[in-house]
């Protein structure tokens, strides 16, 4: 008789579960979800605007991430077509490198040793060396930028290339913006599009 009793009782489970499903309980249940993970475009831009204004970023540059880890702010931008991604790190309370670092002779060295500070990292670079300096426009500023070729390890992709520079806001704090791709799919006319639209 008991065995009936669960019989039963798991045919109505089972019937409730597909009339749920039927009347659309599980898209409903998805975009509760979704919701409730993904973050809408709004609210991305809102939570960037602690490191930046990025709202006059071209169409074709979209906002990833924006979160904050270990003290530091950041936002991770990518453009669609090549892959490209740009990082801009708001790292005014604990300063990584600074301007002066970057036009140094030795920002190969403190590139690796500010690397290495970073405990736990999920992935690894060999092979870095600086092939030039420059200069970009973000943040209302000329500020100089080192261009790097490196190859990672414990990723995919492999060879990288790409820049990191370092900007002063009006207020004074540090910005660390990075624009890394493939090596053979770097284009620096995006990195230059790109932050000379961040404020």
């Amino acid at each position: 008789m008991g065995c009936i009793k669960k019989l039963f009782r798991a045919a109505i489970i089972a019937l409730a579960i597909i009339g749920f499903l039927s009347i659309g309980g599980k898209d409903w249940v998805t975009s509760l979800w979704s919701q409730y993970v993904q973050k809408s475009p709004q609210s991305m831009l809102e939570k960037a605007q602690k490191v930046g204004d990025f709202s006059q970023i071209d169409e074709e540059f979209t906002i990833e991430k924006a979160s904050g880890m270990l003290g530091y702010n950041g936002v991770l931008a990518e453009h669609k077509a090549s892959g490209q991604k740009m990082i801009v790190v708001d790292d005014s309370k604990k300063p990584l490198l600074t301007q002066n670092d970057i036009q140094s002779g030795d920002v190969e060295q403190k590139l690796k040793s500010t690397l290495g500070k970073v405990k736990y990292q999920s992935i690894g670079l060999e092979e870095f060396e600086i092939t030039k300096h420059g200069t970009l426009y973000t943040y209302g500023q000329s500020v100089p930028y080192a261009r790097f070729n490196a190859r990672i390890t414990r990723f995919p992709v492999g060879a990288m290339s790409g820049i990191v520079a370092v900007a002063n806001t009006k207020d004074g704090e540090n910005r660390i913006l990075i624009s890394v791709n493939e090596k053979s799919k770097y284009s620096q006319l995006l990195s230059d599009e790109f932050f000379r639209k961040v404020k």
